[in-house]
C-alpha cells in the first residue's frame, strides 16, 4: 500500500508556535455554545495549563459572554452582531469592578476572523456552520495551532484549508476525529486498512423511512447520548452530521471514501476505530463527554489529567455495533457522493442542509423533507468544474445559490402542503 503526502491531521507531527513560559494562550471561537462552554470549564479547572486571551460569540447570550470574559480575564471579546455591542458594554461594566479595565471589543461579521489571527498559541474553532471557514483560514495563515471543532469549514473549504495548513497544525476536536487521531498514534497511515466512524443512530435508530415522515422537532432534539446545540442535534437525527464526518475524515487523513465505514453504536462509548492491515482494530473509548476531545485539541501531544470522566469497570455494561440503514438514512451515501465530486459540491450540500434544518425547525418542512430537498439541490448543482483551483469567492457563490434554491424548494413544499 503506497503512502501519499502527510495528511492534515497526524498525531506523529506536532506544530508548535512559539510560546513563552507558563500557561498556553488560547482563543475560543463560539464561546457561548456547547463546545465553548465545555472548553471554558476545562480551562478553569486547569489554569496552570491554559490561559484564554480572547472569546468570540454570535451575540445571542450577552450575559454569559460577559461573565466568561470576567472569569477568564480576557484581553478581547468579539461579537458578530454589531447591534449587540451596547448591551455587551453594559454587561461587561456590570461584571467588572469599578475602575477595572474592560476588554477590547471587536464587532461585526469579521470579528471572529480578526480574533482568530490575534496573538495566541492555539485557536479553538467551536463555531457552528460554514461561517467558521474564514476564522479557520485566518488562524492557519497567522501560524496558530488550530483545534478544529467546526467541521463545516473544512468540508466547504477543504482545498483552501489544505493549501494553508502546515503539518501538524490542525488537531481535530470532533469526538470521532479525535478518536481516529488518537488511534492512529499506534501506527502509520500506510498501516491503515479502514477508518470506522461510529454513529449513535440518534433518536430515530431502528425506524423506517415511513415512520420518520411525521416526527416532530421535539422528537429530533431528544438525542439519547449527547447534549449539543439544536442544529448539530438535528443533523445527528438525520445522520447528515455523520455524512459530514465521513467527508471530514477523508480530508483529514487522506483515506479514500471506500475505506471509510460508518457503524451504529448506540451507547456512544467507542468514538471511532481504525482497522490496520494486520487485521487488528484499535478503538478509542470514553463515556460521552466532549471535554476529552477538547483537551486533546488544546494540549496535544500532552494529556490533561481528569479532563473527562472515565469508565467504571466494576459495573457491567453492554456495547452494541449495528449496520447503518442507508434506506432510512440516505444522508451518509449522499455525503460520499458529494465528497467524491469535490469542488463546490460539499459547500452546496452543507448550505442547503443548514437552510432545510431551519425550515424544519420553523415547521415549514417535514423531517424527511430535509434530506430530500438537500438531495435535489445537490443534483441541480451538478458536477463542478475541474482543473481550476477552488477559491473563497467560489465557495461563497455556491453557498448563496444553494441557500436560495433550498429556500425556494422549501417554500414550494410548504405551500403545497398548505393547499392539500
Amino acid at each position: 500500500m503506497t503512502d501519499s503526502p502527510a495528511p492534515l491531521a497526524d498525531p506523529h507531527l506536532v506544530f508548535d508556535p512559539a510560546a513563552g513560559d507558563g500557561p498556553k494562550d488560547v482563543v475560543i471561537l463560539g464561546s457561548t455554545g456547547s463546545i465553548g462552554t465545555q472548553a471554558i470549564d476545562l480551562v478553569l479547572r486547569h489554569p496552570d495549563r491554559f490561559r484564554v486571551t480572547g472569546l468570540s460569540a454570535n451575540g445571542g447570550r450577552i450575559g454569559l459572554l460577559a461573565e466568561q470574559a470576567r472569569r477568564l480575564r480576557v484581553r478581547t471579546v468579539a461579537v458578530a452582531r454589531e447591534d449587540a455591542v451596547p448591551a455587551l458594554r453594559e454587561a461587561l461594566a456590570a461584571e467588572y469592578g469599578a475602575g477595572e479595565p474592560l476588554p477590547e471589543i471587536l464587532a461585526g461579521p469579521e470579528a471572529a476572523t480578526q480574533l482568530a489571527a490575534s496573538d495566541c498559541h492555539t485557536v479553538l474553532n467551536g463555531i457552528t456552520g460554514s461561517i467558521g471557514l474564514a476564522p479557520t483560514l485566518a488562524a492557519l495563515e497567522a501560524g496558530r495551532t488550530l483545534a478544529l471543532a467546526n467541521k463545516e469549514s473544512l468540508i466547504v473549504g477543504g482545498p483552501l484549508v489544505k493549501a494553508l495548513a502546515k503539518p501538524g497544525q490542525i488537531i481535530p476536536v470532533d469526538s470521532e476525529h479525535a478518536a481516529l487521531f488518537q488511534a492512529l498514534a499506534a501506527g502509520t497511515r500506510a498501516d491503515v486498512r479502514k477508518l470506522v466512524v461510529t454513529a449513535s443512530g440518534g433518536p430515530f435508530r431502528g425506524r423506517t423511512r415511513q415512520e420518520l415522515a411525521h416526527v416532530t422537532v421535539e422528537d429530533a432534539l431528544a438525542h439519547p447520548t449527547w447534549a449539543m446545540g439544536p442544529v448539530i442535534t438535528i443533523n445527528s437525527a438525520t445522520l447528515v452530521n455523520k455524512g459530514l464526518e465521513v467527508i471530514e475524515a477523508h480530508l483529514l487523513y487522506d483515506i479514500p471514501f471506500d475505506r471509510i465505514e460508518v457503524v451504529v453504536h448506540p451507547q456512544s462509548y467507542v468514538h471511532s476505530m481504525i482497522e490496520f492491515i494486520d487485521g487488528s482494530t484499535l478503538a478509542q473509548a470514553t463515556p460521552p463527554d466532549m471535554r476529552g476531545p477538547i483537551a486533546i485539541g488544546l494540549a496535544w501531544p500532552e494529556r490533561v489529567p481528569d479532563a473527562a470522566p472515565a469508565f467504571d469497570w466494576s459495573k457491567a455494561s453492554t456495547w452494541e455495533f449495528l449496520p447503518l440503514d442507508n434506506e432510512a438514512f440516505p444522508s451518509v451515501n449522499l455525503a460520499r457522493h458529494v465528497g467524491r465530486l469535490g469542488g463546490t459540491a460539499p459547500a452546496v450540500f452543507n448550505a442547503a442542509n443548514e437552510e432545510c434544518v431551519d425550515a424544519f425547525r420553523a415547521g415549514l418542512l417535514p423531517f424527511t423533507g430535509i434530506i430530500d430537498t438537500v438531495t435535489r439541490v445537490v443534483e441541480e448543482h451538478g458536477t463542478p468544474g475541474t482543473g481550476t483551483p477552488l477559491t473563497l469567492p467560489d465557495v461563497l457563490e455556491a453557498e448563496t445559490w444553494a441557500r436560495a434554491r433550498a429556500r425556494e424548494l422549501t417554500h414550494r413544499t410548504a405551500t403545497a402542503e398548505a393547499r392539500a
